[in-house]
This record gives C-alpha cells, structure tokens and sequence, in this order.
C-alpha cells in the first residue's frame, strides 16, 4: 500500500468512527430524553393517531393507545372513526375511559366532503349531511368525543359566492341543531389541499361560525393548512380565537412533525398555553423518519417544542 492510499484508507477509517459515534451518541441522546420523560404528560394536550407508532406497538390500535398512554399522551385522533364498526369503537371508547384519555376529532363524512355538495343548497345533500351528523352524534357517545370535524366541500361554480355562503350557513345551522342537545362541537376545517375547498383561510371559516351563531360550530385551526394558506399564524389565531375549539398541527413544508420546517412551533405553542387554551392539539402529520428511529425522535421533538415554560 502506498502512502497516499494509507492516507485516503485512514481518512475513510476515521470518518467513518466519527460518524458512528456521532449516530451512536444521537442515538443515546434520544433514549435517554424518552426515558427521562416516559410517563410524564406535556403541557399541552397532544393527540396522535393510529399507526403512528405501530413500530413500537404492534399494528393493533388498541395496543397502540396504551403505548401513547406510556409515553404521556393522554388524547388520541381518529379521522376514520365514524366508518368502524360498533364493536371497535366501543372497544377504543372503553380502553379510552380506562386510561383517563380524551377522544380527539373524528370526520363526519358521508362521502361529500371531498366535492361540491353543500355549496349547491341542494336537499339531497343537505340531507346526506343531516343523517350523518345523526350518526355521527350515536358514535361519539361510545368515545365520549366533543369535537368533529366537518368539511362543507368544493366551490359551486355556477353560483354567486353568496348564495354558496348562505347554502353552506344553512346546512351548519341544520348540524348545529343536532348536535347541540348532545353538547357536541363540529368543527369545520380551513384547508389548503385544494382551490375547490370552499374555506381556504381561517376569516371565511370564522365568518361562518358567528352567522351560525351556535356552541356547536366552531373552528378547527390547522397550523399547517393555515402556514400554506395565509401565515401570520399567531395573528390569524388571535384574530379568530373566540370561535377556535380544536388546533391541528403538522410542519411546513413536508406536514411532518414539528421542528422539520418552518415553524416556530416553541414559541407558537408558548403562545396558544397563555391564551389559556384547554383542549385537544392533533398531531395530524406524518413522521419524517421512517421505523422506530422515527418515532422516537417525533417523541423527542414534542418533548422539546412542549419545553416553553423553560427560562
């Protein structure tokens, strides 16, 4: 071996310890922060969702629960819990009360949600509406739920926007009354995943909540659809927070976990605990590493955007 290859295979050599120890080290570092708050609950009330973390749980949702019970969640989401059966949410309702957890949003969804619909003020879809609200009031004593997510669908093109606007009030008024003697709370989601969603920023949302006029329509806040839609987050929040019920959260870009993007989600969260904000924080995203590495460092990163109290 001459010298310049023994040089490059030291360098290789080296490099590579160093790299190790640097992942080995980063590794440890992530142990040790889940172990040191393993138990412990945040200081505000995170939610996630099933799968995850199924790398660590197992694929059961059930046993998934218990785990995000372990590590000091104490609220969960189920977007897709109305279309389970009864058993299984009985089930997830019971290990729910058992464990002292909150049941997050679930959608209402009749299979409009994602279309022009209730824009149109046509009855078969008012209808449509009507009924799932009914059962989705029915599911949510098995979890003992609050909130529910509705979305009133795509733009009705062929008709003046406020003709859409008073079609969409109409059919919230209709919800709100069913699900008020229940204390119920719908909460219609601002989104940024389409130009055809009839509420793209969170001011048309709000507007639509004070001409309902109801306890039972509210708004439900998606920091990552409102980062994408309109920015300002901390002003847009304070602007609205008399009809907000429920926050959602996810990073920009990417809708990852917080700390993968763009977000000042420490101080953001800082902000949202002194306005005295009580309820549920969904964790509506995904992780940005994949198996259990991952889930872990979603632990970690809650771990350290939660630590605002800290001077």
């Amino acid at each position: 071996m001459n010298r310049k290859e023994f040089l490059r295979n030291g360098f290789i050599a080296t490099g590579a310890i160093a790299t190790g120890s640097v992942l080995n080290a980063a590794a440890k570092d992530q142990s040790a922060t889940q172990s040191a708050y393993a138990g412990k609950t945040f200081n505000l009330d995170y939610a996630p969702h099933q799968g995850m973390f199924q790398n660590h749980a197992g694929k059961d949702f059930l046993d998934q629960i218990k785990f995000m019970h372990d590590q000091g969640f104490r609220s969960i989401e189920d977007n897709g819990y109305l279309n389970r059966s009864i058993e299984e949410q009985t089930k997830i309702g019971e290990l729910l009360a058992k464990l002292g957890m909150r049941m997050g949003v679930f959608v209402v969804d009749g299979g409009d949600n994602w279309k022009t619909s209730l824009s149109t003020g046509k009855k078969e879809f008012k209808d449509k509406f009507v009924e799932t609200c009914k059962r989705s009031a029915e599911a949510a004593k098995r979890c003992n739920a609050k909130w529910l997510t509705v979305v009133p669908g795509f733009y009705e093109r062929r008709l003046p926007w406020g003709n859409q606007f008073a079609n969409i009030i109409d059919a919230m008024r209709a919800g709100a009354e069913i699900f008020e003697p229940h204390g119920l709370i719908m909460v219609l989601e601002t989104l940024s995943d389409t130009p055809e969603l009839f509420l793209q920023q969170t001011h048309e949302t709000y507007a639509v909540c004070k001409a309902v006029n109801s306890p039972s329509c509210k708004i439900l806040y998606d920091i990552y659809h409102m980062q994408k839609t309109e920015g300002q987050l901390i002003v847009n929040i304070d602007r609205c927070w008399d009809e907000i019920a429920y926050i959602q959260i996810g990073d920009n870009p990417g809708r990852n976990e917080p700390t993968t993007g763009e977000i000042n989600y420490k101080n953001l969260f800082k902000h949202i605990y002194n306005k005295g904000y009580k309820g549920i924080m969904g964790m509506e995203h995904g992780n940005s590493i994949k198996g259990k590495e991952g889930e872990t460092r979603l632990i970690q990163a809650y771990r350290e955007v939660d630590n605002f109290l800290e001077k």
